[in-house]
């Protein structure tokens, strides 16, 4: 059985379970880019309707915004990292509910924003790997180890972005959040994984950026939690991981126990 080192500790395994966005792709350059659309998109329709506009559209869904109004970053425990797509819009239309839309009109509104917003990710396909990933990737493939994503984005989007970054072809398990009844931080997505893997939660890793992942894997009985924290200072918000790193460089496959 392979051996992975993360940072200071060791597990014996024979699966990997990735989330996506944050953790093997770089989540603000997907994302932040459709996330300020959307928001652009809302506040100029409010403007429209006459009604107040936002009072602070990266606050909203935990963005940070420099004096330029470029992003910077983003809150790890906020809505747009941690929520689905569902809760994205529900919080979104919210603000033409306040406005006076009523709720259903509201929520096809923002979808319909959220579609424009997507067209736009689409035609750029900004989905980067995470530093060290390729190489982290390759040793597990060499050392026999399964690998999987669970993703609170659709199965359907998750292929996509794999696709665009050309790394679909080491995981031989996709599960998003329309394969299960309840989502992270419920184990549902780590158990459907490991089941599709054929190796059992204990002899599994979990790999994530929040500490939805983390939970997620301590309810499902794996192995190890890593938590990704790329800007340093994770101790303050995965509360749940085993072992914190950086980046994949801070992650080897080793010889086999």
């Amino acid at each position: 059985m392979a051996v992975v080192q993360a940072g200071g500790r060791r597990a014996s395994c024979q699966a990997i379970l990735f989330d996506k966005d944050g953790t093997l792709l770089d989540f603000m350059a997907l994302w932040g880019e459709w996330a300020m659309t959307l928001l652009e998109l809302l506040d100029s329709h409010l403007e429209m309707m006459g009604a107040r506009r936002i009072d602070s559209k990266a606050a909203l869904l935990g963005l940070r915004l420099d004096g330029q109004q470029q992003i910077t970053d983003y809150d790890k425990a906020g809505p747009l990292a941690m929520g689905t797509e569902e809760e994205v819009t529900a919080l979104l239309a919210w603000q033409l509910y306040a406005a006076g839309v009523p709720w259903n009109e509201a929520l096809i509104q923002v979808r319909q924003f959220s579609s424009s917003a997507m067209i736009e990710l689409k035609k750029h396909k900004n989905a980067r790997p995470m530093p060290g990933l390729g190489a982290f990737l390759s040793a597990c493939r060499e050392r026999n180890i399964r690998l999987a994503v669970v993703t609170s984005d659709t199965t359907e989007a998750a292929r996509e972005h794999l696709s665009w970054m050309g790394i679909g072809h080491y995981f031989s398990a996709i599960i998003g959040r329309d394969q299960v009844s309840i989502g992270k931080p419920f184990p549902e997505m780590a158990l459907l994984a490991c089941e599709e893997l054929g190796i059992p939660p204990e002899l599994a890793l979990v790999v994530g950026d929040s500490n939805g992942d983390m939970q997620m894997g301590k309810q499902a009985g794996v192995q190890m939690t890593v938590g990704l924290a790329p800007d340093g200072g994770g101790e303050a918000y995965l509360l749940d991981a085993d072992v914190i790193i950086r980046s994949f460089l801070e992650m080897k496959v080793l010889e086999e126990a």
